[in-house]
């Protein structure tokens, strides 16, 4: 790096504080998780798909921490088209210290009406355009000066793991390839780039499907040791922790769920 440099268009930064892309940063725990490192003093450059007016208030909220804040669109369910464009990013973005894949597709997918293009696009989404985004973006993030050099944080989910919900295989199986790719990045971009995941349980109720009603909510809560849901926040507090303080972490996944992975 021959230090800061400013680029026209939606990707300008200074370059002189560190920068963090948030995928899915609109709303929700992606907010939460721009709000939470803006306020550590990164540069934020999140994206979004369809809720751009949220993006903006994200952005602009984001702003009053005292850094600079981007919000762009970007539709992970095309992986074809995310590799130009974060070939785009690693070539105009001045700096990038922390990747946070959050953005993600969640939805039933039961076995014996099983949509393939539907469980196909929780691939593409949750796992194939994480892969793609964090191999373009490598060898920038590989140039941070962060104490822990670059960053890469994945959000995972603790129901893709031992505790199966049922009719989710695939959104299952998308997670658990992500949590493969965590694995396997972490050797691969050592020891320029440090690759860890959080696993939540709720930290933000579904706002629609059967996840939504106050009931099934009950039953879920009351196999909760700590007996509350959580908050976007403790998701985004985690994600802060492994981007910028676990400086000798990699290839691990932090657990966030009141102790309900122990039920």
């Amino acid at each position: 790096m021959t230090g800061p440099r400013a680029v026209p268009g939606p990707l300008a930064f200074s370059g002189e504080r560190p920068i963090a892309l948030v995928t899915g940063g609109a709303r929700r725990v992606g907010r939460a998780i721009c709000l939470a490192l803006a306020s550590r003093g990164l540069d934020i450059l999140l994206t979004y798909n369809a809720s751009e007016d949220d993006a903006e208030r994200t952005r602009a909220e984001a702003r009053t921490r005292g850094i600079d804040a981007r919000a762009v669109p970007l539709d992970l369910a095309e992986p074809h088209a995310v590799q130009p464009w974060a070939t785009s990013a690693a070539r105009l973005l001045p700096r990038l210290d922390v990747l946070v894949h959050n953005a993600s597709t969640y939805e039933p997918s039961p076995t014996r009406a099983l949509d393939a293009e539907k469980a196909a696009r929780q691939q593409r989404v949750n796992a194939l355009s994480p892969l793609v985004l964090s191999a373009a973006l490598a060898d920038r993030l590989a140039e941070s000066t962060l104490p822990g050099r670059g960053a890469i944080v994945a959000m995972l989910d603790i129901h893709a793991g031992e505790h199966p919900r049922p009719d989710h295989a695939a959104y299952a199986m998308s997670k658990a390839a992500l949590w493969a790719m965590v694995r396997s990045l972490a050797v691969d971009l050592a020891p320029a780039v440090r690759v860890n995941a959080v696993a939540p349980g709720v930290v933000a109720w579904p706002e629609t499907g059967p996840d939504a009603d106050p009931g099934m909510q009950a039953r879920y809560l009351a196999r909760v040791p700590l007996a509350r849901p959580g908050e976007p926040e403790d998701a985004a507090r985690a994600v802060a922790f492994l981007a910028l303080d676990a400086t000798y972490t990699t290839g691990h996944v932090l657990t966030v769920d009141g102790g309900r992975s122990l039920r």
